[in-house]
């Protein structure tokens, strides 16, 4: 199987695993209230957090592209995102499912959904790390042993001096990013729902 056939599996494993985190957790969240009291200072702080995580994440998935996009089989990128931390934008995608929980007005759902995002990630990064170690050897095995896997060490930045982008990469990455901002009116309908009994409360969380 060639290079370009296992990345390619990894991704697919990658996308069924967070589809399907996705839409247990949604479906969980149709029963979930904030204990916070809807329209208070406090819920309204957590929503406006969740928002700009969102925010950060859509913003730092298209940082991540202008380095990794259509490289990832081809060489070792170790600049920007990548010279922090391994997985840029698994990072990038846990902050915006935290952005996604916050969106219910629980500090909780919100802490939830940014470490199951990370558990359904963790199989699939392991699977690309013995990938790549067997593709690009002592040259992965360098990156690997200077950079941390998950969590940035912002002491570790380099740059690069000039980037190769390919804006189709780079507007599919921003466009699909978008999809968070979905979370927004999804979970204030929700809450419609809730608050005129149509759909049960079966917790409440902070």
């Amino acid at each position: 199987m060639s290079a370009s056939s296992d990345l390619s599996r990894f991704q697919h494993h990658r996308r069924l695993a967070l589809a399907a985190l996705i839409t247990v957790a949604l479906v969980a969240l149709l029963f979930v209230q904030s204990a916070l009291p809807s329209g208070s200072k406090a819920h309204e702080y957590v929503e406006v957090v969740g928002f700009a995580l969102i925010l950060v994440a859509i913003l730092g998935r298209t940082w991540c592209t202008l380095y990794i996009g259509g490289r990832k089989s081809a060489e070792i990128v170790d600049k920007g995102p990548y010279s922090v931390t391994r997985n840029p934008l698994y990072v990038f995608s846990a902050i915006g499912a935290a952005g996604v929980g916050a969106m219910v007005g629980s500090v909780t759902v919100a802490v939830i959904f940014g470490v199951l995002t990370y558990l359904s990630f963790l199989y699939v990064i392991l699977v690309e790390e013995d990938y790549l170690r067997k593709t690009f050897g002592e040259v992965y095995l360098s990156y690997l042993n200077r950079v941390p896997r998950f969590f940035p060490n912002f002491s570790l930045f380099k740059d690069a001096e000039m980037l190769s982008v390919r804006p189709k990469t780079l507007y599919r990455t921003f466009s699909d990013g978008l999809i968070f901002l979905v979370a927004y009116p999804f979970f204030e309908f929700v809450e419609y729902l809730q608050n005129i009994g149509f759909l049960p409360v079966l917790f409440h969380l902070y």
